[in-house]
């Protein structure tokens, strides 16, 4: 996999759990503060399409992953 797959993955994974611990009607529901995680999320997505820069992709890309389309 490429460092920008890998992020994109993580993020999506990071927000499907983030809903499924912070949405009331959820089985597996904690807490709503958990819906905070999700916006951290979304953010970190908005700030890297914009700047066209993200710090995980860097350390992957540091640790060895290749980068790439």
């Amino acid at each position: 996999m490429k460092s920008w797959q890998i992020v994109r993955l993580v993020a999506g994974t990071f927000i499907l759990l983030s809903l499924a611990l912070g949405v009331p009607g959820s089985p597996l529901f904690l807490s709503p503060w958990w819906l905070a995680f999700t916006a951290f999320v979304g953010l970190n997505l908005l700030q890297s399409a914009i700047t066209h820069w993200c710090l995980m992709e860097s350390i992957l890309r540091k640790l060895g992953v290749p980068g790439g389309c």
